[in-house]
């Protein structure tokens, strides 16, 4: 069997792309604080894993929105642009649609009022349970955080404990403090 040729397989992805015949579109994107998994479908950003394992990610992905599932640079690459402005500090906020189809309604309702907790800033997770009507909801919320499928652009890092310390992140305490340092969140105070 002969193997096919990079430049034929990243035209046959792109194509399969630009003509809608994928459930999810995902790439690899280097950032500074590691490499992420990256993926869109065509309502929008699906998920962003600081695992980037395309095996493991791709199963969990076709699972929750279809087989059809491809990695193809294009559908990602606003995802890219925006990422590379977050990080080299000229976006402040993030301008695209999010695919949340397979959250629950409350994991749906925390994380669209999580996506208005400005950059630079950070919130609670009481704050954010009182916010969604369920003020004693506060180790649900940290539970929505845990599995946020969109870190980043839905911005779990700028969750506190209620005392001001970092915990729990799923991409590691580090990468969150990196997060909230970037954003000029961090201070004395949060540590």
């Amino acid at each position: 069997m002969t193997a096919v040729s990079p430049d034929l397989d990243r035209r046959f992805r792109d194509a399969a792309a630009s003509e809608n015949l994928l459930d999810v579109a995902y790439d690899l994107v280097d950032t500074p604080i590691g490499t992420l998994l990256v993926a869109a479908t065509d309502r929008g950003l699906c998920r962003i894993s600081f695992d980037p394992e395309p095996d493991r990610m791709t199963e969990e992905l076709a699972h929750a929105f279809g087989a059809r599932v491809l990695r193809a640079a294009g559908p990602i690459e606003p995802v890219r642009r925006q990422l590379d402005e977050y990080f080299e500090g000229r976006r402040k906020q993030f301008e695209l649609p999010v695919d949340l189809r397979p959250a629950a309604p409350f994991s749906r309702d925390v994380l669209r009022r999580l996506a208005r907790v400005p950059h630079g800033e950070v919130t609670t997770y009481g704050a954010l349970a009182r916010a969604a009507g369920r003020p004693q909801a506060a180790r649900a919320v940290g539970t929505v955080m845990n599995r946020n499928p969109i870190p980043i652009v839905l911005p779990c890092h700028r969750v506190i404990g209620a005392n001001g310390s970092l915990v729990g992140y799923g991409g590691g305490l580090e990468r969150k403090e990196r997060l909230l340092k970037l954003e000029g969140a961090l201070d004395n105070t949060i540590l």
